[in-house]
This record gives structure tokens, sequence and C-alpha cells, in this order.
């Protein structure tokens, strides 16, 4: 990795810390109840260029930053497992499965990082599961909620 450009880079890419002060090693190795109960963790993951409203205070990813993250493998590799991460957790938990929940927002924080910092086939393959799991469970989730998913591609 060449020096970071910031310290979402530098978390993505495995070499630094989050606001908690956990590395991106840390928050792969979370379980499912940790996924679900920790709140201050998505924004470092899946960065975006707005301020979070959920955790003041979170990271907010500039257009250096961004192009550093896509310029580094190692920043996109740790992206990647992060997503691998969190498909992992939609796939084998069912407590999102509802008309509103907090991690519809998370889903939506996801695809946005995602098709900006890995390209949008990636991020239509994490929708094409996560609405595919919604569909077999009977489409719990709110129209909004869809329609944010969508728009995020």
């Amino acid at each position: 990795m060449t020096a970071a450009a910031g310290p979402i880079h530098a978390f993505l890419a495995g070499q630094g810390r989050d606001g908690s002060g956990r590395r991106l090693a840390d928050v792969l190795a979370f379980d499912d109840a940790r996924i679900e109960g920790v709140h201050d963790f998505i924004q470092w993951c899946f960065p975006l260029a707005e301020a979070s409203r959920a955790v003041p205070g979170a990271p907010v990813l500039t257009e250096a930053e961004a192009a550093a993250i896509r310029a580094d493998a190692a920043a996109r590799r740790g992206l990647g497992e992060v997503l691998a991460r969190m498909a992992r957790f939609y796939a084998d938990t069912d407590f999102w499965l509802r008309p509103y929940d907090h991690n519809h927002l998370r889903i939506t924080r996801i695809l946005t990082a995602v098709r900006d910092l890995l390209g949008g086939e990636t991020a239509a393959a994490f929708h094409a599961q996560v609405t595919e799991r919604n569909r077999a469970a009977g489409a719990p989730i709110n129209g909004d909620s869809l329609a944010f998913w969508d728009e995020s591609l």
C-alpha cells in the first residue's frame, strides 16, 4: 500500500483503525449479534461523501480519499471482504426482514459506497442478493426502502 490518503483509506487497507480503535480484521471477525448490535462501524466500512445522521462524528469520504481507495488493491480487497461479511450476515439472519429496520438504511449505504468505490456490477450483485432474500421471505420490507435500494445502483 502506498501512503494512506486518509483514515478511511488506511482502515479499509488494513493499516488503520476506526473511530473506536478497531482494525478491519476486528470488524470482519464480528459475529452476527455484534454486527446487529454495534452501530458505529458501518460508516468506516462503507464510507459516503455525506455525513452520517445516525452516528455523529463518523468520517466523511472526500473525493481524494475515494480516488485513493479505488486505486489501492489492498483497500479494494478490504472493502470486498467486508461486503462479503455483510452479505453473509443478510443471508444468515432474519430479523431485518420486516417492514422497518435500521438494516434497511445500512443496505442503502452499502449499495451506494460499493457502487462508488467498487463499481456498479458489484453493487448490483449485492442488491440482487438482498432483494431475492426479501422476496423469498414473502416481501416484508417496505416499498420505500426497496426504492432507495434501486436508486442506489
